[in-house]
């Protein structure tokens, strides 16, 4: 499991059922190429939008079975077998390159809803198209998966948050921080000014408390992928758990996962087969 790049997407990892590991590690090079050329390096944003716009253009044509061109051949040859062999809703990967765009352009957010509404574009489409490959449908479980990755995307912006703002991004509603009386631009000055922490821990528990509404899916999808949810799941509780034991001074220093963090996930994991234990485990 990744916790570094794109958004804890779990990049076909060995609990991932191996006939599908083909088509995982197509749909994450798709998303991770487009954030790097949403976010990496040093081009311009209208360079970023007309590299994006070509992309999506080879995006159409890998879906239609027409000629894509040669600058991304790696990520759209795999991914145009994968959308014909699994069917794949293409509106899903059309989403996540409109929140890629929309990271070029917008570098601030009204309101939580605003925010939730990137998400369901950005990290929400991850979600249902590893429940279309494992062949689970129905309106509970899409929710509960838009609830994971959402609380993934928000641990994310929380863990990043001295990255995004050293970019001049700032993912934090502004009615939260009205709310905590704090100043988006010390935020985006990185000065650690009464009510920043404050304000960030209410963020924190913002996602933990989507990602508690969505770990009860652990126990719908089968066998090994399940496994693996429910490691994403821990991934990004114990990051939010981090966050808090590091006095929510996120925009000084990135908290991250170790290889020593790995036992307690799995331990976690595994007093995860009791619905009632989630909240219990996260906690131990």
């Amino acid at each position: 499991m990744s916790i570094d790049h794109y958004e804890n997407f779990p990049v076909a990892s060995l609990l991932c059922p191996p006939a599908l590991r083909p088509a995982v590690a197509a749909i994450y090079h798709f998303a991770r190429t487009a954030d790097d050329i949403a976010d990496e390096g040093v081009a311009t944003p209208s360079q970023r939008l007309a590299d994006l716009t070509a992309y999506r253009v080879d995006l159409a044509a890998a879906c239609t079975g027409d000629a894509i061109s040669a600058r991304w051949a790696r990520v759209f040859e795999p991914l145009r077998r994968v959308v014909a062999e699994h069917a794949l809703p293409v509106e899903l990967l059309t989403d996540l390159l409109s929140a890629f765009e929309q990271d070029v352009v917008k570098t601030a957010y009204a309101d939580r809803g605003e925010l939730l509404d990137y998400c369901r574009r950005s990290a929400n489409p991850v979600g249902r198209l590893l429940l279309h490959l494992y062949g689970v449908g129905g309106a509970q479980a899409l929710r509960q998966s838009d609830a994971i990755c959402s609380a993934l995307q928000l641990a994310n912006f929380w863990q990043d948050l001295g990255v995004d703002t050293a970019r001049g991004r700032l993912y934090v509603p502004a009615t939260d921080c009205a709310r905590r009386a704090v100043d988006p631009i010390a935020l985006l000055a990185r000065r650690d000014e009464p009510g920043v922490r404050a304000l960030v821990a209410d963020m924190v528990d913002w996602a933990h408390d989507l990602m508690i509404a969505g770990a009860p899916l652990v126990h719908t999808i089968p066998g090994r992928a399940g496994w693996e949810l429910r490691l994403v799941v821990q991934g990004g509780l114990r990051i939010l758990k981090k966050i808090t034991a590091m006095d929510f001074d996120t925009l000084q220093t990135r908290p991250k996962l170790h290889g020593y963090d790995a036992p307690l996930l799995m331990w976690r994991a595994l007093w995860m087969r009791a619905p009632r234990a989630i909240v219990a485990s996260e906690s131990a």
